[in-house]
Order: structure tokens, then C-alpha cells, then sequence
């Protein structure tokens, strides 16, 4: 805003499509075109062995991370479409979508399903001009989980890190705008790992 834009706050539950479909009509009426870049940022997890989740708690993640994804990304591509096409989705996956963690088998399916997801879609709709790419974050220290990283195990953790740091959100800024804009223009299908070279590391 300080910069001459514009914001909007929609709420949105991407697991509703009457809420997704709702939200997309709002932003269009408020800006009078439908969006050309949108960000699926919406993520969830459950930390516990696999072999005691309950149905209810796997589809609380698939749903989420996954479906709602998707969701959200066929309501965007068809408006897309339908004011000339263009654009470009970037879809929020994870390195956990390449590897695999303990206690997160429903966040990295949900992961790995969405990269996968993401080629699927850059595919089917890179004749409108839409691109559809994902960024994979490595481990990015945040308020939820800083006080892990500064216990012993998760000092272990960072050490299998290769660059022996975790990401900052900053980390993020510069991959994702190269997704979101002009300079990604030859760019679909594509997925961004920016992890400080965790997916280089031994098992």
C-alpha cells in the first residue's frame, strides 16, 4: 500500500469450493479481474507414528494440503481462462514431498502428491499460458517451531544441514517472486527446492 497498491483480506476455507468459489468472486468484484498470480500457501500437519492416525486425522491433511490445493488452483486456472489466459500458480510443497521423515506420513504423501499434482496441471493447461510450479522449502525457522531447533535434537537436526543453518523466511522471497513473475516466463511443471542443500545430505 505504501508502495501505490492495493490490499484485500478474503477469508477462504480451502476445503469448502463454495468458500474457494465465493472468495474468487469477491476478489474479482473488489478488483475487477480475476488474480494472475495465486500462491497455494494452505498447509497442515500431525506429528504421530502412521500406525496411529485416525482416518479422520489422515483426511485432515490430504484434504488440506492437497485437495485444497488443488481446489484452489482449478478455480484460479478457470478464471484464468476465461479472461484470455495466463498467469501463474505456485503451489507451497515441501523437500518432505522428495524425502521422507518419522511421524509426518500423511504431510509428506500429501507433499509428494502435490509436486506430482503440480507437473499434472502445468501439462494440462501450459496451452492457456498458465504455469504451474512449486517451491520446496527445506526446514525455515519460524515461531512454531524455534524453540525445537534450539533444543539438542533439533541442533542435530541442523547439522545434517549442509550449509549447518536453517532457512530464514527471507530465503523464500527471492524463488518465490522468480515463480510469480515475468522473469519464470519459460518455466512450468518446475519445482524449487530451497532447503540449504538438505536434500543433498545422507539418510
Amino acid at each position: 500500500a505504501a508502495a501505490g497498491g492495493r490490499c484485500l483480506g478474503v477469508g477462504m476455507e480451502v476445503t469448502d469450493p463454495e468458500s474457494v468459489r465465493i472468495a474468487f468472486e469477491e476478489v474479482e468484484a473488489q478488483a475487477g479481474r480475476a488474480p494472475d498470480i495465486v500462491v497455494n500457501n494452505a498447509g497442515v500437519t500431525i506429528t504421530k507414528p502412521a500406525i496411529d492416525l485416525t482416518p479422520q486425522e489422515w483426511s485432515s491433511v490430504i484434504d488440506t494440503n492437497l485437495t485444497g490445493c488443488f481446489t484452489v488452483a482449478q478455480a484460479a486456472a478457470r478464471r484464468m481462462r476465461a479472461q484470455g489466459g495466463g498467469g501463474s500458480i505456485v503451489n507451497i510443497a515441501s523437500i518432505l514431498g522428495r524425502r521422507v521423515a518419522g511421524m509426518v506420513a500423511p504431510y509428506a504423501a500429501s507433499k509428494a502428491g502435490l509436486i506430482q499434482l503440480t507437473k499434472a496441471l502445468a501439462l494440462e493447461w501450459a496451452r492457456d499460458g498458465i504455469r504451474v510450479n512449486a517451491l520446496a522449502p527445506g526446514y525455515i525457522e519460524t515461531d512454531l517451531n524455534r524453540d525445537f531447533f534450539a533444543s539438542e535434537a533439533g541442533q542435530r537436526m541442523v547439522k545434517r544441514i549442509p550449509q549447518r543453518r536453517l532457512g530464514r523466511v527471507t530465503d523464500l522471497d527471492g524463488p518465490l517472486l522468480l515463480l510469480c513473475s515475468d522473469a519464470s516466463a519459460y518455466m512450468t511443471g518446475s519445482v524449487l527446492d530451497v532447503d540449504g542443500g538438505h536434500l543433498l545430505s545422507t539418510l
